[in-house]
């Protein structure tokens, strides 16, 4: 299949590993110019060595709103423009809703929320220029079912699920499609961390833990970070043209609800 990717320019966050890393490396391997973004200058320069390609790599902290303008003017100023946009940063702390105080909100809405909300809003005027782009925002699997022990990640990703309908619709006229990709339990730092979480809360070891993680997933196996990539290269590809306002979830049967 082609997917039209070739000479695309996309910007990728949370890309110096995991997620984000893999959907940047999917879209160079369909022939795509990414620009790539990490809070750590080291690990995103490692990352784009590994992608190869015509990459750029910066170091951004998506909290930061100057750090995100920066990035887009820097990628517009080495590629031209930007047609593509993949949402993505690290996930906020483990822990109970109301364990949480006003700060440790804050903070997360900046993460998860607000870095989606600012990355939209610095990328559809450069996407308008071109006349039009797509935009792909990562999730999770609670914004279909609560997790329990991730209260500042439920409630905030249900946020950023909102914005995406909602950018769907309002974009549209534009030519930018917008969607929404949930994985389940791919292999990643993150979900490695929260195994040693959870078998910490249950006092087990972190093995048993993840085998009742795995004894929950139809597929019976975590996902691996390339087959997540390669659904969000789809995504932001013209082969997509007339999916907008979707949501796709790569989970391997994880999520049980209907809708």
């Amino acid at each position: 299949m082609e997917l039209g990717l070739t000479g695309k320019v996309a910007m990728v966050a949370g890309a110096s590993r995991g997620l984000g890393f893999a959907v940047a490396q999917a879209l160079a391997q369909e022939g795509a110019r990414v620009s790539i973004a990490s809070r750590d200058a080291q690990a995103i320069d490692s990352a784009a060595g590994r992608i190869g390609g015509d990459v750029l790599a910066l170091p951004v902290d998506v909290r930061s709103a100057a750090d995100i303008t920066r990035w887009a003017g820097e990628t517009t100023k080495r590629f031209g423009g930007v047609d593509l946009l993949f949402t993505n940063s690290g996930g906020p702390p483990a822990g109970a809703a109301v364990s949480f105080d006003d700060e440790a909100w804050q903070d997360a809405a900046n993460l998860l929320l607000f870095s989606a909300l600012r990355m939209v809003r610095a990328a559809v005027p450069l996407m308008q220029a071109r006349g039009g782009g797509a935009i792909l925002m990562s999730t999770s699997a609670s914004v279909k079912e609560p997790i329990p022990n991730l209260g500042l990640s439920t409630v905030l990703r249900a946020s950023v699920s909102a914005l995406a309908k909602t950018l769907a619709i309002e974009l549209a006229p534009s030519g930018i499609r917008v969607n929404q990709i949930i994985p389940g339990r791919i292999d990643t730092d993150r979900v490695r961390h929260l195994d040693e979480v959870n078998a910490g809360k249950q006092g087990i070891s972190v093995e048993e833990a993840k085998g009742r993680a795995i004894a929950a997933i139809p597929a019976g196996r975590y996902g691996e970070a390339e087959e997540y990539g390669r659904v969000g290269a789809f995504l932001l590809s013209d082969a997509a043209r007339y999916m907008t306002g979707a949501t796709v979830q790569v989970d391997g049967g994880l999520i049980k609800s209907v809708l």
